[in-house]
């Protein structure tokens, strides 16, 4: 098979939209406000699992990145979720995801001991940093694209969850309202990226692939949150 032109390579990575998390049932929910209180604690409790990890994910994409310019470039996000040392990283996206944490009714501690982790959110994320730790770094960049889809998603999830949970306010949704414009910069650099280094159809099929993993991991963690749910 001949190489894609860039345009037929982004449109192949932005086809794979409808396998984003946006359009899973328990998302779904969330967004119609059809969540109990239970189980919107369950979903941030499960969250954070993800949240925290990121940090870890994007450090072991530049221990495999042999290309200074791309180790500055990625270091920022390391630095957006951890938040900065001066402020004792009260800045950051872990501290807002805390925040929300505690909006709608769990403690730090409960939070930070990962007592409500479902076995199966463990595995998908820990299967993603492993992802990250073990394959070529532009595979690993190529994994993240999700950023593509998740800007609109944020928006409307900051207007849904205001206006279906009346007890969340709008400063407890920081984490999006602060990343919603972040991350459309980021998604079309992360694309810019992969396009740049893929340049053979094998790294362009493998990049597809990475990302239709990345995918699975998102869906198959609310699919473990729907189950945790079911069973309380």
């Amino acid at each position: 098979m001949s190489t894609l032109n860039a345009e037929e390579f982004t449109a192949a990575l932005r086809g794979l939209s409808y396998r984003y998390w946006g359009t899973h049932p328990f998302h779904r929910r969330l967004h119609a406000g059809d969540l109990d209180e239970r189980e919107l604690r369950l979903w941030a409790a499960n969250r954070w699992y993800y949240q925290s990890m990121i940090p870890q994910k994007d450090a072991a994409i530049i221990s495999n990145c042999p290309l200074p310019h791309v180790r500055r470039q990625w270091i920022a996000r390391i630095a957006y979720h951890d938040g900065t040392a001066g402020k004792d990283g009260k800045d950051g996206g872990l501290e807002r995801w805390l925040r929300l944490c505690e909006a709608v009714g769990l403690t730090r501690e409960e939070v930070l001991d990962e007592r409500h982790l479902a076995p199966g959110v463990r595995f998908a994320v820990d299967a993603y940093v492993s992802f990250a730790r073990t394959k070529p770094w532009v595979e690993a960049v190529a994994s993240g694209l999700t950023e593509m889809f998740s800007g609109h998603l944020m928006k409307q999830r900051v207007v849904d969850m205001l206006t279906a949970y009346e007890w969340i306010r709008a400063e407890d949704l920081a984490y999006f309202t602060n990343r919603i414009d972040a991350v459309s910069g980021e998604g079309q650099a992360t694309l810019d990226l992969v396009v740049e280094h893929c340049t053979t159809r094998e790294q362009q099929d493998k990049a597809i692939a990475a990302l239709s993993f990345k995918c699975d991991v998102l869906w198959s963690m609310l699919d473990a949150i729907e189950r945790a749910a079911a069973k309380q």
